[in-house]
């Protein structure tokens, strides 16, 4: 499936208010992970309050034991202070880097914006080395984008 086909999918979950914002995660997720066949795990996570931490949300993927990264720390601890996207096509030339699993070899992360403030992002693991294309970011910030919209 293509990521054109995919953005009407993602608007249709984050407009659903019928369901919690969490629901509305997990689904993103599960789209993702089942139509893209690179993206193994896609999780959410967002600022944990007025801490400098994030703090994990909806995944789909192996458990992981980072529910909780300290502001730059890991990939995504970077993101939370550079808010800049973050393509790391081979985790292990990363000095930084959290391992959540050793089959894990790529990883991408865009941060998620409301009001011109970053509350989250959104990861995703990969166990393909450098599968991530402009497009893939490109199409991440359509969702963040439309993840924004549900805060």
């Amino acid at each position: 499936m293509s990521y054109n086909d995919l953005r009407p999918k993602v608007t249709e979950i984050v407009a659903n208010d019928n369901e919690t914002i969490e629901n509305r995660l997990h689904k993103i997720c599960t789209l993702l992970a089942d139509r893209i066949a690179y993206y193994d795990w896609v999780g959410f996570y967002f600022r944990n309050g007025d801490k400098e931490e994030l703090k994990l949300g909806p995944y789909v993927g192996e458990p992981t034991d980072h529910t909780i990264i300290p502001f730059g720390k890991g990939i995504c601890g970077q993101v939370a202070v550079s808010n800049q996207n973050f393509v790391v096509p081979d985790v292990n030339a990363q000095d930084n880097y959290i391992a959540c699993s050793i089959s894990v070899k790529a990883e991408i992360v865009v941060p998620i914006f409301v009001d011109g403030n970053n509350i989250g992002q959104i990861d995703i693991d990969s166990k393909t080395a450098d599968p991530f294309t402009e497009e893939d970011e490109r199409f991440l910030e359509f969702v963040c984008e439309a993840v924004s919209k549900m805060f």
